[in-house]
């Protein structure tokens, strides 16, 4: 049963090539921060090609609903005005934040030093999803928790009144942990201080430099260090969103699958972080050019060109890379199927605990597709079959997860017999224009009746 309502399953079937220009939804990372910096700012902050997703467009409930004034301009448009650092007010309500995993741990960490009562839920994939990696260090400024066993939604936070500033090293390379902990650093006296031993996406310090907030960067034995000097008066913003890398995977790796594909993806923020899936897929021989490389916003953008590759190649993905493509794993094992030999991928165990066990559902459906593949905690192994060679047939579980749903659907566009899933009504929540757009380059999906 999908948390949106009832399930819509999904069929893909093998289609001629994808042609065309693909414009992806603006990147959601990007979005999700706008919303928040915005509302934690002093005056009217203006956002352009902010992705209107439901995941991001909970999040922008919720900035309403703490005392901001959003407003909908139209086609991408959004102005946000804020109340500042620690201008907050106690909401009305529960704050509803659906399936994102990012957007509920960036709100509890920038209210955390605020000294209000607030409490969150989501639907049944959120609210399975561990907290206490976010709970545990807002606790240090103050705040205090009271959630469900395992950490988990619905769960009430007590913001501190009277935080102090923390120095904590991510037990985890996870972004959303970092920003939680810097955005809590806001409101407290003195300087917070985050430790990361990986480099995650670095978006959220990116933007609180862009904001006005005293920000330094450095790296040492210990890692990488950031350090925020709380209490800054945010200033107000014009943020033109990139758009998404990890909705850009989905046509890029269709486009590599399916014979003759030419796909054009404009606009894709190539931030270092978060590039790792296009720096993989070239090792395994994907016709994969950037053009028109630039900088916007203080991030490295391009034009990415993907055509179709019928020599891919299975790798062993270098672990150090995991944390800049962790959301792409999914629909990259659809790629290692048309690949001949393994593709290798270490260092993964974030992929238990996402929307879904990924590395469990794609194996899974993999599997159910005519594709061997092995698994552990923290790896698993593609068995790749070549082009032409991967059956197909199967019918998927997409547990309420977008990025499994998309996947599986991108996999069809190229096996022999049709790809199903038994719910794709969660690609809403980060991609709603995934249909229209892949059908428009070619593709063939279709929605089932049940």
């Amino acid at each position: 049963m999908s948390g949106h309502g009832t399930p819509i399953p999904m069929t893909s079937r093998a289609c001629g090539p994808l042609t065309g220009e693909a414009n992806v939804p603006g990147d959601k990372s990007i979005s999700h921060r706008s919303l928040i910096l915005g509302a934690m700012a002093v005056g009217e902050t203006r956002i352009f090609g902010l992705l209107e997703g439901e995941d991001v467009l909970d999040t922008a409930k919720a900035m309403q609903a703490f005392g901001a004034e959003v407003t909908n301009h139209g086609d991408g448009e959004w102005s946000v005005q804020g109340v500042g650092v620690g201008g907050f007010a106690e909401p009305d309500g529960v704050i509803d934040c659906g399936n994102s995993g990012t957007g509920v741990r960036l709100i509890m960490g920038a209210m955390a030093t605020s000294g209000i009562t607030v409490t969150f839920t989501g639907d049944a994939s959120l609210n399975k999803r561990p907290m206490a990696r976010v709970t545990d260090p807002i606790a240090l400024f103050g705040a205090q928790s009271v959630g469900r066993s395992g950490g988990r939604l619905p769960m009430t936070i007590v913001g501190a009144s009277d935080p102090v500033p923390v120095r904590y090293n991510v037990p985890m390379p996870s972004a959303q942990v970092k920003s939680a902990v810097l955005l809590a650093g806001l409101n407290a006296p003195g300087q917070t201080v985050v430790i990361e031993k990986e480099a995650t996406r670095d978006h959220t310090e990116r933007m609180l430099t862009g904001f006005g907030a005293e920000v330094s960067v450095e790296t040492t034995d210990e890692g990488r260090v950031i350090t925020l000097t709380g209490q800054p008066e945010l200033k107000p913003q014009t943020i033109t969103v990139p758009r998404d890398p990890s909705s850009a995977a989905f046509p890029v790796c269709a486009a590599i699958i399916t014979p003759g594909s030419d796909v054009l993806v404009p606009n894709i923020g190539l931030n270092p972080t978060r590039a790792g899936l296009f720096t993989t897929l070239r090792e395994m021989g994907a016709d994969l050019v950037y053009e028109n490389e630039r900088e916007e916003g203080g991030e490295p953008v391009a034009d990415l060109r993907a055509r179709f590759s019928p020599d891919l190649k299975g790798i062993e993905v270098d672990p150090a890379r995991a944390a800049s493509m962790i959301d792409e794993y999914p629909v990259l094992s659809v790629v290692a199927c048309f690949a001949q030999g393994d593709t290798v991928m270490k260092g993964v165990k974030e992929l238990r605990v996402k929307e879904s066990d990924r590395i469990d559902a794609m194996a899974t459906g993999l599997r159910l597709n005519g594709v061997e593949v092995d698994e552990g905690e923290d790896w698993w192994i593609v068995h790749g079959r070549g082009h032409g060679n991967v059956a197909g047939g199967g019918t998927c579980e997409s547990h309420l997860d977008h990025r499994i749903a998309m996947s599986f659907m991108v996999m069809g566009m190229a096996t022999n017999a049709p790809v199903s899933v038994d719910d794709g009504g969660p690609i809403a929540t980060s991609f709603p224009v995934f249909e229209p757009l892949m059908e428009a380059l070619g593709a063939k999906i279709e929605r089932l009746t049940i």
